[in-house]
């Protein structure tokens, strides 16, 4: 996949706006809210009564992000565009970078802030990280400089709707560097309908999002692979742009998705302060779902992970926190290879807080001690078999009966989860037969 094509399907703005406003040269604000069905299959009105993202920054790593717009103003940070060096909060022409802000951070405008894109973590704000457009057989994409930029500049989280043809070892070193600073890595798993995810969100460390329609059903584009780890909402999305002729479109993309895991991770690093990356992972896919007929998915799954995100259960639900990694596996310097290569650790399987990448003195000391304690044991043992020829092997010791062993495994770490907890997975919006019920109005978070 080209690093020039991005994560989201948009037949132009021309088109998406024909998909959006019909025959109708312009719509109501009201109308774009209405049409933001994730909202109502989140049930975001009770989601921001737990979190609305507060003091929590999430790096946009995407084309620059047009920060005036009315449903994004006030919630975008300067950031830096890497083509020309300046602000990355500037944008007036391309929309990725933009719709992918609004989806997690928009807090919409007017009366209540009631019109306009909502994102699902409306008071997080947008580290926009600008990017080139990078042709394919560079040596140095460049990505490992923006994640490093958007590490250092107090993200927690950073959203890669982006997919580069390969990474280099800048770039593996940057994703190892973004995990010892524990920031949570979220990237789409591609649009090419290929059973293979890109190299990004196929990388230790990064999680891996698919996309699926209002029905939970895997979108037909979205790649798919042993590395997916969760799946979003990514049809029929409606989001922000940056041109001001048309400042909404509706598109289908496993971008779309990623930015609604990374918006349910801001909600979750916004209320559970003191959790690792990778417990906020944990979290995500602990309270994941899966539609009617899939409960007996083998999990992880290669087009759902572990299921779609319920940020609703992920902010309410009992879940321990498990270890340090969570699910992620992590990514590590090779100081053997002098460049970055990477391992993947055992993700959840390590104990919490289990980081060093070799033996310690004093782990070295109690090896050896052992392994004298072992000699010493054959040793009299052998002296004893000659001394005696009635002697057979010991009653007990090392492998044998009454010996000391390896108690059995608990089953993986990652149990199915439990069933969707409402009526459906992602339903029809309310204009359609058998759609959402009716609820009552609610007052959107205030900025």
């Amino acid at each position: 996949m080209s690093f020039t094509r991005t994560l989201r399907a948009v037949g132009g703005a021309v088109v998406a706006g024909a998909l959006l406003f019909g025959v109708a040269p312009t719509a109501v604000a009201d109308q774009i809210r209405n049409d933001q069905w994730p909202l109502k299959a989140f049930d975001a009105a009770s989601i921001w009564k737990e979190s609305t993202g507060k003091g929590v920054t999430v790096a946009v790593v995407d084309d620059p992000v047009y920060g005036s717009h009315p449903d994004l103003k006030g919630n975008v940070l300067p950031g830096k565009n890497f083509i020309d060096g300046g602000r990355g909060d500037q944008e007036s022409s391309k929309n990725h970078g933009t719709a992918m802000a609004s989806l997690i951070a928009g807090h919409g405008h007017g009366a209540g802030n009631s019109d306009g894109v909502m994102g699902l973590a409306p008071d997080a704000k947008i580290l926009p990280v600008g990017r080139p457009e990078v042709g394919t057989g560079v040596e140095d994409s460049g990505l490992g400089e923006w994640i490093r930029y958007a590490v250092d500049h107090d993200a927690s989280v950073i959203n890669l709707s982006i997919a580069p043809a390969f990474l280099t070892d800048s770039d593996k070193e940057a994703l190892a560097y973004a995990g010892q600073k524990d920031v949570l890595v979220v990237a789409g798993a591609g649009n090419d309908g290929e059973s293979k995810l890109t190299a990004l969100a196929a990388s230790p460390g990064v999680v891996a999002v698919g996309a699926v329609d209002k029905t939970g059903k895997p979108w037909v584009k979205s790649n798919s692979g042993s590395q997916m780890m969760l799946s979003a909402p990514g049809v029929e999305i409606t989001s922000a742009s940056a041109s001001g002729s048309n400042p909404y479109h509706l598109a289908d993309g496993t971008s779309d998705s990623t930015a609604y895991v990374s918006a349910a991770a801001a909600l979750l690093r916004s209320k559970f302060p003191d959790l690792s990356a990778g417990q906020i992972a944990n979290r995500l896919v602990k309270s994941a779902g899966l539609p009617p007929g899939k409960k007996g998915l083998e999990l992880p799954d290669p087009h759902y992970g572990y299921g779609f995100i319920q940020p609703l259960k992920a902010l309410t639900a009992d879940i321990p926190s498990g270890s340090k990694n969570g699910p992620l596996k992590t990514p590590k310097a090779d100081p053997a290879a002098g460049t970055g290569g990477t391992t993947a650790g055992n993700g959840d399987q390590q104990a919490s807080g289990q980081q060093e990448e070799g033996l310690g003195m004093g782990a070295i000391v109690g090896i050896a001690a052992g392994v004298l304690v072992v000699v010493a044991i054959i040793v009299i043992v052998v002296v004893r078999q000659k001394k005696n020829d009635r002697n057979g092997p010991p009653p007990g010791g090392f492998g044998g009966p009454g010996g000391p062993g390896f108690a059995p495994q608990q089953p993986g770490p990652y149990q199915q989860p439990g069933p969707y907890q409402q009526p459906g997975p992602y339903q029809q919006q309310r204009s359609a037969p058998g759609a959402f019920p009716p609820a009552p109005p609610t007052q959107p978070p205030g900025q």
